[in-house]
This record gives C-alpha cells, sequence and structure tokens, in this order.
C-alpha cells in the first residue's frame, strides 16, 4: 500500500498539521480521529489494515489528518468562548487547506466522504451537514451529535451551528436540503453495549428523516462496546455497502 505523509504551516491554526495518505487513487475518504489523537491513530490502531482491500483495490483512497480537541473542546483550561473560536478555525482549515490539498492530491475536484469514530463520528457528520456541496457523504460511527455535550454549558452561536441537533431542525432552505439528500451515502452506526450512546444515533435519524434525507441508521447489538474492535468491524462493513 502507498503511504505517504505531508504536513504544512496552518495559516487557520498556526501550527504544524500533518496529514497521513494511503492509497494511489479512489474515492476519498476523509478520516477524523478520536478524542484528542492524531493522524497516525487509525494505522495504529489497525484500521488502516481493516480498509486496505478497499485501498489496494483502488476503490478508496484514505485521508487521516490530525484534530486539535485537546485545544478547543476537551481543554478545561481555557475559557469556553476560546474553545468554541478555535473550533471554528478548525472548520476553516478543513474547508480552506485539507479539500483543496486532496482535490490537487486526486487531480480534480472529487467527492469526498468523511468517517470517523466517537468524537471523530461527530466531527465527520458536522463536517458533511455543514457542507454538503463539498462533502457527499459520511460514515459515522458511535458519535454523539449534540456539541452541548463537549461544550459544558457554554453556548454561543459556534456551539450552535457546530451542533447538528441544534442547527439541522431550522434549516429549512431547499437548496441546502437537496445537497444533502444527494448523498453517496449516510451511515450512522452504533453499539448498543458498553459506553455507547445508540440514543444519540437515534436522535438525529429522527432529525434527518423529518428533513427527508435517507440515511442508514444501523444499531449494532448490545453486546457491542465503545471500542476498537467494533469500529474495524464497521468501517469496512460500510464501505462494501457503498
Amino acid at each position: 500500500m502507498k503511504r505517504e505523509i505531508h504536513k504544512w504551516f496552518s495559516p487557520s491554526l498556526k501550527k504544524e498539521m500533518e496529514i497521513a495518505v494511503y492509497g494511489h487513487y479512489g474515492t476519498p475518504l476523509l478520516m477524523f480521529p478520536t478524542a484528542g489523537a492524531d493522524f497516525l491513530e487509525y494505522e495504529r490502531f489497525k484500521m488502516i489494515e481493516s480498509i486496505s482491500p478497499f485501498i489496494n483495490d483502488g476503490k478508496f483512497k484514505a485521508y487521516s489528518i490530525n484534530s486539535i480537541n485537546n485545544e478547543s473542546w476537551l481543554n478545561n483550561s481555557i475559557y469556553p468562548p476560546h474553545k468554541s473560536l478555535r473550533h471554528g478555525q478548525y472548520n476553516q482549515y478543513i474547508i480552506e487547506e485539507v479539500v483543496p490539498f486532496i482535490y490537487d492530491n486526486c487531480n480534480g475536484h472529487v467527492p469526498i466522504i468523511t468517517t470517523g469514530a466517537s468524537l471523530g463520528a461527530y466531527h465527520a457528520m458536522n463536517t458533511f451537514l455543514r457542507t454538503p456541496s463539498v462533502f457527499r457523504g459520511t460514515i459515522a460511527m458511535s458519535g454523539v451529535y449534540d456539541l452541548k455535550a463537549y461544550s459544558k454549558g457554554h453556548y454561543d452561536d459556534h456551539v450552535y451551528y457546530n451542533s447538528p441537533v441544534d442547527f439541522l431542525p431550522n434549516v429549512y432552505d431547499e437548496n441546502y436540503l437537496n445537497q444533502m439528500r444527494n448523498n453517496l451515502g449516510i451511515v450512522i452506526a452504533s453499539g448498543q453495549g458498553d459506553f455507547e450512546d445508540p440514543g444519540a444515533s437515534i436522535q438525529l435519524s429522527n432529525i434527518l428523516n423529518s428533513k427527508g434525507i435517507m440515511h442508514w441508521l444501523d444499531l449494532w447489538g448490545h453486546d457491542v462496546k465503545h471500542d476498537w474492535p467494533t469500529w474495524r468491524d464497521m468501517l469496512p462493513y460500510f464501505l462494501s455497502k457503498f
């Protein structure tokens, strides 16, 4: 498998950010790390190995990026409005830097699918829902889609517009909704075992249903817990359905 590491100084984040790229060609799969992890997390935990048949066959090309969650919502040493501002800078980094990099790396404007597990699932879903003109689908595993779960009571415009269960019910622009509806696939997956929150997936599914946005809610068994073996089973399964 072809593997490359790219990095540059991000104007949006004012720091160096790395991206690991796996594969030669295929539909770009943008991977958001869990919690405070880095761009090599999916490699360390053998997620890349689990999806390697899709990468080697040229069906998908994986782009695993860094998180800055430890500088935003997981950083309890800073003032809450600064957490939300940092989150906004991360959104800017994705749209203004990561997306152009993927286009250049793929030699054209190609549809991008997002994915992630746990807090990465939140980022994958939120990124798709905010910019469905750029991102054409998502596979979100074991996520919570209410940003207030991380903001510890703080609520401002950044929280609202980055919390799918808050902003999506108030979206009535048919052009915007049609971009979401015209997707390559939306998967909301969760186990029902230890440390999982299937109710969060059901809540988001109900909102998508109310907007006429087709998607796949898939709740796995009560023995399926919030852990890497679950996600290593889930991601290749769902990629096989795209």
